[in-house]
């Protein structure tokens, strides 16, 4: 998984796949993290519950996680702050 970290965060690509069966992240597909959420993708539903399981496992408020490009696809590349590289590798078990 491709990961790039700067002064504003850490960015990174997500493939997220809505109207699964549990909110998880599933792997590494490419240079994509796979994450799987229940919600559907109907009024950044999807994407409130991919930022809410992130900000679960990363260990750091919602509000540290913004979403760069991708709001209405499921290819999404997101910015997150106060945690650097090493650390999502370590959260995410990767």
């Amino acid at each position: 998984m491709r990961m790039n970290e700067g002064p504003a965060g850490v960015t990174l690509k997500l493939k997220v796949k809505p109207k699964g069966k549990q909110n998880a992240v599933l792997g590494v597909r490419g240079d994509a993290l796979l994450i799987s959420v229940t919600a559907a993708p109907e009024k950044g539903k999807a994407n409130q519950a991919c930022i809410a399981l992130l900000a679960q496992i990363l260990k750091i408020p919602k509000s540290a996680i913004d979403i760069l490009s991708g709001e209405t696809y499921p290819e999404k590349v997101m910015r997150v702050r106060g945690v650097t590289k090493e650390q999502i590798r370590e959260r995410l078990s990767l």
